[in-house]
């Protein structure tokens, strides 16, 4: 199911259920995870894009086995907030992989989620080629930190 709020898709996670983060990108899919308690995100890998098939059943495995209960989409929304082809994509591919997998789909605004890690892997001083390796699970991981902090902030308001 695709939720396109926040509150909604909080509202479907199954309790103590890990979540995933995807980055969507043209040739790659940037995947994170976070624990059981939902409190950190950690990059896990890379996927290279091949077909939507083959890349759906590479995913849905690693959802299986990290028994995920949710999973979080990067949206890459323009600087405006308005939504462009690569909005139609990402959302296009919720509908597709929604097929698949049976679990929770939430969007998130990705916004200058590729310029934290970026940052973040510069701080760490990690070298430009090994940056180009990892930059979209990282990526994911921004993504999914966000959504986890606010759905963390979502059940304090609640509380």
């Amino acid at each position: 199911m695709i939720h396109e709020s926040i509150e909604d898709f909080a509202a479907a996670l199954p309790p103590m259920a890990a979540l995933a983060g995807f980055d969507l990108g043209d040739k790659t899919v940037g995947v994170a995870v976070s624990d059981r308690l939902r409190s950190v995100a950690t990059p896990l890998e890379t996927v290279r894009r091949k077909k939507f098939t083959a890349d759906a059943e590479k995913l849905v495995a690693i959802l299986t086995a990290r028994e995920v209960g949710g999973v979080v989409l990067g949206l890459p929304r323009n600087m405006d907030g308005t939504e462009g082809p690569r909005c139609q994509a990402t959302r296009a591919f919720a509908r597709n992989f929604s097929r698949l997998w049976n679990g929770p789909i939430g969007f998130w605004d990705e916004r200058l989620s590729t310029v934290a890690a970026e940052r973040a892997l510069l701080e760490a001083d990690t070298s430009r080629r090994r940056r180009a390796e990892v930059i979209d699970h990282v990526a994911a991981s921004v993504i999914l930190q966000g959504a986890l902090d606010r759905l963390r902030n979502l059940s304090s308001e609640g509380a």
